[in-house]
């Protein structure tokens, strides 16, 4: 059997973040009904720390799709090279189990993960939100900014990083990729200062933002490190705010915020609003008034890559993109 492969500049053509949006708003509804399945993603940490190995499989039964995402993670890549996080996604169809495809994940967890927290934002950013504040400069502060201009008429952009120049370098280029104007912060806090909504899309292990240096009526969309024993955010700020998640399950066991804040006894399990798929879905309320501080955490999910694998996939089919190879998976010769 022929498998399609899709390599990293082809993924970022066939996946346009406001298709990319589209898509995840129908999976976390589907995820919210029910109509999903997906168990938590599976680590294997090397024994010194410094990177793992992490599967996440999903399916989604009425679309007669399955995938799995396998990819390495290695925070201390930041800087080098190499991405942090990189593999494949696998999309299988669901009658015979056929492997259709295999596409880069850098770039699928890149944009998807952008995605995700663009919707967040459609639904819960305030309607004039205009100032955004980027709190990290790598690749998903690049995708970020493109999310948030597609969910909010952004004419303000402010960037930090714990490295100046970094910071300087992501104003400039994306000045230039974009003609809007992105300024270069000299901290986090003056990063924050004022903004309607604030992406945090780090990598540290401890908190870059702190709930004392919010204004009323920000939005936050927190997606850095994941891990209970990792945060971006302090206890304040989940405290002060009506938290959002992409999932429960997958928030209290893994995102670090939540889990570090109730073990303080600073919010308890009912301090989480709902999923985005549920607010989606009009089972779980969104914005209430246009002071209150909401913060979208989210820890990234497998139906997230599957639906992005989905879209990918229809696209390059119709565009004669990639490039199709023999794996194997069909029977030869008689029993």
């Amino acid at each position: 059997m022929d498998v399609l492969i899709v390599d990293q500049q082809q993924v970022s053509r066939l996946l346009p973040m406001d298709g990319c949006m589209e898509a995840m708003a129908d999976a976390l509804v589907a995820l919210a009904r029910g109509d999903a399945l997906m168990p938590l993603r599976t680590l294997v940490w090397l024994p010194d720390g410094s990177g793992g190995l992490a599967a996440m499989p999903s399916a989604l039964p009425a679309a007669s799709a399955l995938g799995i995402k396998v990819i390495t993670v290695f925070p201390g890549n930041l800087g080098t090279p190499f991405d942090c996080h990189q593999g494949a996604v696998l999309l299988f169809e669901g009658e015979h189990g056929r492997l259709l495809a295999i596409m880069d994940a850098t770039e699928v967890t890149a944009i998807r993960t952008a995605a995700v927290s663009g919707v967040a934002t459609r639904l819960l950013a305030r309607t004039d939100a205009e100032d955004l504040a980027i709190l990290g400069s790598g690749t998903q502060a690049r995708t970020h900014l493109d999310a948030m201009l597609v969910a909010r008429p952004i004419r303000r952009v402010r960037v930090w990083s714990r490295t100046r120049e970094r910071a300087q370098d992501f104003a400039r280029r994306e000045t230039a990729r974009l003609g809007i104007p992105v300024e270069s912060a000299g901290s986090a806090r003056e990063a924050v200062d004022h903004a309607d909504v604030i992406c945090t899309v780090t990598s540290s292990r401890q908190p870059v933002l702190f709930g004392e240096w919010l204004s009323p009526g920000v939005h936050v969309n927190a997606i850095g490190a994941v891990g209970p024993a990792n945060r971006e955010l302090d206890t304040e700020t989940i405290a002060r705010s009506r938290l959002y998640v992409d999932r429960r399950e997958s928030t209290v066991n893994e995102a670090g915020e939540f889990v570090q804040a109730r073990a303080e006894g600073a919010i308890g399990d009912a301090h989480i609003v709902g999923e985005i798929g549920e607010v989606l879905a009009g089972s779980a309320p969104g914005r209430q008034t246009e002071e209150e501080i909401t913060v979208f955490r989210g820890v990234g999910l497998a139906v997230e890559d599957l639906a992005a694998a989905r879209l990918i996939y229809t696209n390059a089919v119709e565009a004669g993109a990639g490039v199709r190879v023999e794996l194997g998976g069909g029977r030869h010769g008689s029993d």
